[in-house]
């Protein structure tokens, strides 16, 4: 019996894996990728000798900070950390300012917790909170002396205003986007020509507006601290943006919703507080969090307007001609402090989507 002869067909061998392989179909990325590797390793090796190796950390021998020197001039921090931190604060209250520093960041570090998601808890906690902080910083209460706001200044008044801020810019934007969404034209239509004229200034334009040109307009019992007027002026212009992030969310989320939470027999109040505001604040998210990030790092700001937050406190660290050459040294610790809040606010944003999104997968 004849049997058919099967043409031998060579079996390719499986590609081969891993680097070596990568290597050899991708010659002209692998040379590229290996450059980028080499220059990265190069550049941290230059920085590690710069900022350890070769770094002077006391402050005691201020003369070999010179121009000439080979590494960073960590010496400035330790010599002018006080002044960086506090700013124009009386040198012997500056303990007012550290504990109501810290007041602000366990309020913030406290609000984060599900247990205090609550706005009877929230409410007493941010009241306590800034009750003290304000008393402690202001004084002339209860034994401690009076400090003025001018004199308030470095990282104690940038965590003030970044969370006075965010306290009074989120129930703004609340309101402003409800009052846009409104069926009535007479509300609707000034409250989006002023979100939208607003919105089309630079920021540093309205701060000097009220820091500088509001009072001119009123009379002297309503013109009240200039801090106070550039926080709420702050707060107002930011609650224009938050306020089409959170009009984003409730447009987006399906008209269902609010003609059922109707049909139920629920309210205006409870419609949106208890169905509408919740999911479309879990749609906004991440907007929300970027948002307030945006405010801390818009407070930095307030230094053109007159007051000595952190950033201002950093440059008359290094105002002397002690330290005249150490301003990379103070900037780069100024924002680490920067980078490790922000990074914080971020984490704390992707732990809220994942909690969320777990809750929702339920």
């Amino acid at each position: 019996m004849h049997t058919p002869s099967v043409a031998y067909v060579p079996v390719r061998p499986a590609l081969e894996a891993g680097a070596i392989s990568y290597l050899r179909r991708n010659p002209f990325s692998s040379l590229i990728t290996a450059a980028l590797i080499a220059s990265f390793v190069y550049l941290a090796c230059r920085l590690f000798e710069w900022a350890v190796v070769n770094a002077i950390w006391s402050p005691a021998h201020p003369e070999l900070c010179g121009p000439d020197r080979q590494g960073a001039c960590w010496a400035v921090i330790a010599a002018r950390w006080r002044l960086i931190m506090f700013g124009l604060y009386p040198f012997e209250e500056q303990w007012r300012s550290a504990i109501s520093s810290a007041i602000v960041l366990g309020t913030v570090a406290l609000s984060c917790f599900p247990v205090m998601w609550h706005a009877k808890k929230l409410l007493a906690l941010w009241i306590i909170s800034f009750a003290a902080f304000n008393w402690l910083m202001s004084g002339g209460i209860l034994g401690l002396s009076y400090v003025p706001t001018r004199m308030w200044g470095g990282l104690s008044l940038t965590l003030y205003v970044f969370a006075f801020v965010c306290i009074v810019m989120m129930p703004t934007a609340v309101v402003l986007a409800l009052l846009k969404r409104s069926k009535m034209p007479l509300i609707a239509f000034p409250v989006t020509w002023v979100i939208d004229f607003l919105r089309s200034l630079p920021l540093l334009v309205v701060l000097f507006f009220a820091a500088v040109v509001l009072p001119f307009g009123l009379p002297d019992w309503m013109a009240g601290e200039k801090l106070y007027r550039v926080i709420v002026a702050f707060a107002f212009y930011n609650a224009c943006y938050q306020a089409e992030v959170i009009r984003a969310g409730i447009e987006s989320l399906p008209k269902g919703q609010e003609e059922a939470a109707k049909a139920l027999g629920l309210g205006y109040f409870a419609i949106y507080g208890r169905v509408i505001l919740p999911q479309a604040f879990r749609v906004t998210l991440p907007a929300t969090i970027n948002q307030v990030v945006i405010v801390f790092l818009e407070t930095a700001l307030i230094v053109i307007i007159g007051f000595f937050d952190i950033l201002a406190s950093g440059n008359a660290a290094f105002g002397t001609a002690q330290w005249g050459t150490t301003s990379t040294e103070v900037y780069l610790f100024v924002g680490g402090i920067f980078f490790a809040c922000c990074l914080s606010l971020s984490k704390y944003g992707a732990y809220l989507e994942g909690r969320l999104a777990k809750r929702q997968s339920r």
